[in-house]
C-alpha cells in the first residue's frame, strides 16, 4: 500500500470579482452580501434620481482571479510539512480546500484519512455551545464515537487548561482560551492529517511552545501528517522537514525546509528592490521654509551589501540616504526614524553637521550612510522615515518610505526565559558580581 496521504493533481481555485463603474469613476463591488438597510437606501435613492432625472447609468464588469492554479503535490504519512510565502500567495486557500471548506474550480484532491483543521479563532465552534459540548461536537465531526472522544477528553481538558470555563458558552471565551480548546481538540482527536493556518500566532509564548510539542508528538510519535502554515520562519524549520514555497497561487518550490525558506527569502529580497525606488509620490512632511532641499533614496542594504527590505533576525545592516538641494547648504542634519507596525517610534538616529558631504558647486549633493551593527530587532514588520533638518527645523521629512521586515532566523533565537520580547532586544554581558556578594553575606 503507497504511504501517500495526500495527493493534489492540476488543482486550481477561480473566483470572480465584480467591478461596479460610474462616472465618478471605478468603485469595486462590496460582494454578494447585500443588507436589508443598503436594498432600502438604494432603492429610495434611486426612485428620487429617477424623479428629478439625474440617476447616474452604471455598467457591472466580472473579473476573474485565480488563487490557485496548476497545483500539484504528493505528501506521505507521518511528513511534516510548512507551506510559507507571502500574504496573498494562496496558503490559507489551499488549506481551506484541503479541509473541505471550500470545492476547487479544477483538479482533484486525494485525502487517506480524517482531517482536523484549525484555520482561524474558533473554527467549527458553535458560540452558543459551552467548552465541553464543543469538544463533543468536534470530535462527532471528526467522525469520532462518543466513547473514543470521552476517553480523550480529560486530556484535551488539561492540555486547554479551561477547566474553569468548560461548561461556560464558548462566545464569552478570550481569543487566546478559542485557540488554546480549539488546538487541543484538533490535536488530540487522532486526525490522520492536521492542517494548522497562522491561528497559533494568537497564543502566548508559552501556549506556542506548547503547541509545538505536541505537533512534534504528533508527527513524530503517532506518526500523522502535519500542513504547517506560518510566517515565522524559526518555528517553521523548527518543527518542518519539508516544504512548499507559494507565490501567486503557484507552487514555486517543494524541497528541504531549510531550502525553501532559503529560497523564500532570497526572493522576498529581490521582490523588495523590485518596487521603485523614487520617492517623488511618498507622503512628505512639509516644509515652512519651502523645497529646497528633497530626498530623493533611501536603500537598505544587508550584511552582503545587497539592497534588501528583508532581513534575518540579528543581522547588521546599512541604511543610505541621498538628497538634492537647488543651492549649496550647510550645517545640515540628517536623521532616521524607525517606527513599529502600529507606528509607533522604536529608534531615532541623528548624523552630525554634514558641512563636508556638500560639493561646491550651485546645486548639492548629499549621500549619508548609517550602518546598524549591534541593533537587534525583533522579529516583525518596521517603517524606516528619513529625514533633513537645520536648526531644529526640518527640511524634508519622507514618512515611513520603507517597510523593513525582520524574519527570525532559527527558533533557538527564542528565549525561553522570556514571555514576550518588545521591539528591540538588548544582548548585554552578564556576570556575577562577586564583590558585591562577598560584603553582604550575613553569618547566619
Amino acid at each position: 500500500m503507497s504511504d501517500t496521504i495526500i495527493r493534489v493533481e492540476n488543482l486550481g481555485k477561480k473566483y470572480i470579482i465584480g467591478h461596479q463603474a460610474q462616472s465618478g469613476g471605478w468603485k469595486p463591488n462590496r460582494g454578494n452580501y447585500v443588507a436589508l438597510r443598503d436594498v432600502v437606501a438604494n432603492g429610495v435613492k434611486s426612485f428620487g434620481k429617477r424623479l428629478i432625472g439625474k440617476e447616474r447609468r452604471r455598467s457591472y464588469t466580472t473579473e476573474e482571479f485565480w488563487a490557485l492554479k496548476d497545483i500539484n503535490f504528493e505528501i506521505k504519512r507521518g511528513e511534516v510539512v510548512g507551506i510559507i510565502g507571502r500574504n496573498g500567495a494562496g496558503k490559507s486557500t489551499l488549506l481551506k480546500i484541503l479541509s473541505r471548506i471550500t470545492e476547487p474550480t479544477t483538479g482533484r484532491i486525494e485525502l487517506r484519512g480524517r482531517v482536523a483543521s484549525l484555520l482561524e479563532v474558533g473554527t467549527g465552534f458553535h458560540p452558543e455551545l459551552t467548552g465541553r459540548e464543543n469538544i463533543y461536537l468536534n470530535g462527532s465531526i471528526l467522525g469520532m464515537s462518543r466513547l473514543e472522544i470521552r476517553k480523550k477528553f480529560d486530556e484535551i481538558v488539561a492540555f486547554a487548561e479551561v477547566e474553569r470555563f468548560l461548561d461556560t458558552p464558548v462566545k464569552r471565551y478570550s481569543s487566546g482560551m478559542y485557540v488554546r480548546l480549539a488546538f487541543a481538540v484538533a490535536a488530540h482527536l487522532e486526525p490522520e492529517i492536521l492542517v494548522v493556518d497562522e491561528v497559533l500566532a494568537v497564543g502566548d509564548a508559552a501556549f506556542q511552545k506548547k503547541c509545538l510539542g505536541k505537533m512534534q508528538d504528533v508527527a513524530t510519535r503517532e506518526g500523522r501528517t502535519v500542513l504547517f502554515v506560518s510566517h515565522n520562519m524559526g518555528m517553521i524549520q523548527n518543527l518542518c522537514s519539508q516544504g512548499f514555497y507559494l507565490s501567486k497561487g503557484h507552487i514555486m518550490m517543494v524541497d528541504n525546509i531549510e531550502k525553501v525558506v532559503k529560497e523564500y527569502l532570497e526572493e522576498s529580497k529581490t521582490m523588495y528592490t523590485r518596487i521603485g525606488q523614487s520617492l517623488r509620490q511618498r507622503k512628505r512632511q512639509k516644509s515652512s521654509h519651502g523645497e529646497i532641499i528633497r530626498i530623493e533614496k533611501c536603500e537598505v542594504f544587508d550584511s552582503q551589501n545587497k539592497v534588501s527590505q528583508s532581513l534575518l533576525f540579528g543581522e547588521p545592516f546599512r541604511i543610505i540616504v541621498e538628497a538634492f538641494s537647488k543651492t549649496e547648504l550647510k550645517n545640515l542634519v540628517v536623521s532616521i526614524r524607525i517606527d513599529s507596525i502600529v507606528k509607533e517610534p522604536i529608534v531615532t538616529t541623528a548624523s552630525q553637521n554634514t558641512n563636508d558631504f556638500f560639493a561646491t558647486s550651485d546645486c548639492g549633493f548629499l549621500s549619508v550612510v548609517a550602518s546598524f551593527e549591534n541593533l537587534i530587532m525583533s522579529p516583525g514588520i518596521y517603517f524606516i522615515t528619513p529625514s533633513i533638518r537645520r536648526g531644529g527645523f526640518i527640511l524634508d521629512q519622507v514618512l515611513q518610505c520603507i517597510q523593513l521586515e525582520i524574519h527570525q532566523a532559527t527558533y533557538e533565537n527564542t528565549n525561553p526565559h522570556l514571555g514576550t520580547w518588545g521591539f528591540v532586544q538588548a544582548m548585554p554581558t552578564w556576570k556575577v558580581n562577586d564583590e558585591s556578594a562577598k560584603n553582604n553575606i550575613v553569618d547566619v
